[in-house]
């Protein structure tokens, strides 16, 4: 088989990467940029917005009160439009939480940190003060929607709501027996101008054995063709033209907790890679990588450069992996979990740029660390709604 071009990019230069991901190729376009555009070919106006994605399997684990998210959601550039946050099992999964009551406390309170993040309201600044930088105003949860441990929660600014219709949610479970909630996909769709937009937020199946990356294959298919959108908390209907199915959207996001694993036999060359920290010489066994290379399930999905160390398996409130390199573990820490790059965000469809895609280090709450992934989204204006 000849070498793939998607894996062949984890040889290339890291300051190759900082030109393509850097922040200097971000603050090109700072704010909203009207302009002409082409791209369904016909002339049309256009507008530029920044979409901000991240994801977080935080463990189960409560947040405590103190816990600042400023620096996941970079709240200090002051320069998206558009937030959409994942989070996963913000409950344990357990046969309590699966099959019990929605227990929506720890939900509640992820959406309550968030929204003091992006209101700066933690240093006491406040919405006052959001509204004199003129950005936009403050930003306003557009909706959540939680699935026993996955939450999503969607926030724009206050200014941009008017543009915002037609808001839909679906929940898809494919855990245990293929239909309960302890994995699956909650999806958010929405129109933003004359454009349409749809963030699917994943906990795919589990499990570094043969055959544990074809049931993630299985789930991924099972959330497309299964997804589909009725209107939101009494919202009017939808027109019948806007798409039921993720893909029919223009605009698509794939993120969460996708679990594909490193698939390695040789469990000494994987301690040495992670003990030199060679992520690209470890990437190229990664599963996703492999998948979107073959094109069988994420053909035309999209991911930027991986070039971050990964995502899962660390000790809590410790930078060290729970996979120990030296090769001396004793007790639970002798399964067979390679560090892997478990948390990902895909793309699909055109007028999406992706300008940033970054692993956030500095939050030990779980075994996971929070990814983030910037992009340009260009949305078509409609006439006589947009004027």
């Amino acid at each position: 088989m000849g070498e793939c071009p998607r894996l062949a990019q984890m040889t290339c230069p890291r300051s190759a990467a900082s030109r393509v991901l850097g922040h200097q190729f971000v603050s090109e376009f700072s704010g909203v940029e009207l302009q002409k555009s082409s791209m369904l070919g016909g002339q049309s106006e256009t507008v530029k917005y920044r979409v901000f994605a991240g994801t977080w399997n935080v463990g189960g684990v409560a947040p405590p009160d103190d816990l600042d998210l400023e620096d996941w959601l970079d709240t200090k550039t002051d320069s998206y439009d558009i937030y959409v946050l994942g989070f996963q099992e913000v409950v344990p999964l357990n046969a309590r939480t699966v099959l019990g009551p929605k227990q929506r406390r720890a939900a509640m309170k992820w959406n309550l940190l968030i929204g003091d993040a992006l209101n700066n309201r933690r240093h006491g600044d406040g919405v006052a003060a959001m509204h004199d930088q003129g950005q936009g105003g403050v930003f306003r949860c557009l909706v959540s929607k939680q699935m026993v441990g996955i939450f999503v929660s969607v926030w724009t600014r206050s200014s941009l709501r008017r543009h915002v219709r037609h808001p839909a949610v679906s929940s898809v479970g494919t855990g245990v027996l293929g239909r309960l909630g302890n994995k699956g996909a909650v999806s958010v769709r929405f129109l933003l101008h004359g454009t349409s937009f749809c963030f699917v937020c994943c906990h795919l199946a589990s499990g570094g054995k043969d055959g544990d990356a074809l049931r993630r294959n299985a789930d991924a298919v099972d959330i497309l063709s299964r997804t589909s959108f009725l209107s939101y908390g009494g919202a009017p209907a939808a027109p019948d033209e806007l798409p039921k199915k993720i893909l029919g959207h223009d605009r698509v996001v794939l993120f969460g907790d996708l679990n594909y694993r490193i698939a390695m036999d040789d469990d000494d060359e994987a301690r040495q890679l992670v003990g030199a920290r060679k992520w690209s010489m470890l990437l190229e066994n990664d599963e996703l990588l492999l998948e979107l290379c073959s094109g069988r399930q994420f053909d035309r999905w999209h991911e930027g450069y991986v070039a971050f160390a990964p995502t899962y398996k660390y000790r809590r409130n410790s930078d060290q992996f729970y996979w120990c390199p030296d090769g001396v573990a004793t007790g639970r820490d002798k399964q067979h979990r390679v560090p892997a790059w478990c948390d990902r965000i895909l793309w699909r469809g055109k007028g999406m740029k992706q300008v940033r895609y970054e692993r956030c280090g500095g939050y030990r709450l779980s075994d996971h660390r929070p990814v983030r992934a910037v992009f340009h989204a260009v949305c078509e204006l409609v006439e006589g709604v947009d004027a």
